[in-house]
């Protein structure tokens, strides 16, 4: 009997620790991590410190101890947060004709530096794109060259402009020219193609200068103009070596004086902070719309994140508008997440959220059909 109780008491302790931990992963969103950057981790694992809190209660429902309240009580505090996890309702296979269709997609170059060992996957990107012809579209991590290489051409802006009904095109490139005699001819960055006319075309300025940006494009649908922010938010910037220290933490192995794994969790530290600056400075220009707002892009950070809180603000989310699923958006070695995602102002309502299930790049595209109120 004493040993029930030593067991019982050991659950509650760790429930104890499981619920408070829940609880710092609710508040995350709410603190930037220039303040208090420890927190922004709990809001990494709010699914999981949810997912543990469920296992508590039912345990203690099984075992009929009034202890369940614990769980229960902290797990009620958070519901609201759990459509932007997961979703119940079943999509609709048909497509409405009307309406806007916009997809979002980080492509990862094209492929460009064969990680997949493929060199079919650009191609099949673009038989992907051809296939769903949306009617704007948000490229991340686009790559076009000036020249091409005669042994390795790698067309990319030149092919899409010839099947997409989106011809036109707004590209920011993210890679400076170094040298004022000789100008970049690769180029990276941002691209918003449009079946609409473009009538305008900016950049957010993000306080800090580095490889990530946001550019806006008025595109003008009928006698609307709506402003399409393409985001790409700063990414963690782990390396092969790093995810294999990720890898030997699961299996219970650790480096000599922990140095890889506080490598790994610097990284995670500078990645919060230069999206919270970002995220500040997209939040002002949304702010500063004259024109209704739509938001897409790789945010490379979660829902209970304060990049995304901040950015999202009074915009509606797509998947939890009309998404469904737990609309996982990386695909890559780092444990999968929604980072991937499409906001919209109030007088538009989404229908037919999807993220598709192609595996092409280290992110799934994701579209919705959007659709004046």
């Amino acid at each position: 009997m004493k040993k029930f109780k030593f067991i019982h008491r050991l659950l509650f302790l760790l429930n104890i620790l499981a619920s408070a931990a829940l609880l710092l992963s609710y508040v995350a969103p709410y603190v930037r991590p220039s303040d208090f950057w420890p927190i922004a981790f709990f809001g990494l694992a709010l699914p999981y410190l949810f997912a543990l809190n469920v296992l508590f209660l039912i345990a203690w429902i099984l075992l009929a101890n009034i202890r369940f309240l614990l769980p229960l009580i902290f797990l009620i505090l958070g519901y609201k947060l759990v459509p932007s996890f997961i979703q119940m309702r079943l999509n609709s296979a048909v497509e409405s004709e009307e309406g806007i269709k916009l997809m979002s997609f980080n492509v990862r170059v094209f492929d460009l530096y064969l990680w997949t060992k493929e060199r079919t996957t650009r191609n099949k990107i673009f038989d992907f794109l051809n296939e769903e012809q949306p009617d704007i579209l948000c490229i991340q991590e686009f790559y076009h060259a000036e020249i091409q290489n005669p042994r390795y051409p790698f067309e990319t802006l030149d092919t899409l402009v010839k099947f997409l009904k989106a011809k036109n095109y707004h590209f920011h490139a993210t890679n400076p020219q170094r040298l004022p005699n000789k100008p970049n001819k690769n180029h990276y960055g941002l691209i918003t193609f449009s079946k609409y006319p473009i009538v305008e075309k900016g950049v957010v300025n993000f306080q800090v200068k580095d490889d990530n940006a946001c550019s806006y494009t008025d595109i003008k649908v009928g006698t609307k103009i709506y402003r399409v922010f393409n985001a790409h938010l700063a990414s963690i910037r782990l390396n092969k070596y790093d995810y294999k220290a990720l890898q030997k933490v699961n299996e219970n192995q650790y480096s000599e004086d922990f140095k890889k794994e506080k490598l790994v969790l610097s990284k995670l530290k500078k990645g919060f902070m230069r999206r919270e600056s970002q995220a500040d400075s997209i939040q002002k220009s949304i702010a500063e719309s004259p024109y209704p707002v739509i938001v897409a892009g790789d945010f490379n950070d979660t829902p209970s994140s304060y990049a995304y809180k901040k950015i999202k603000g009074d915009l509606k989310d797509a998947f939890i508008e009309s998404g469904s699923g737990l609309g996982l958006t990386y695909i890559g070695e780092f444990p999968s997440f929604r980072i991937d995602y499409i906001f919209y102002n109030e007088g538009l309502r989404s229908e037919n959220y999807q993220t598709h299930p192609e595996k092409l790049s280290d992110h799934h595209p994701i579209s919705v059909k959007l659709f004046p109120e």
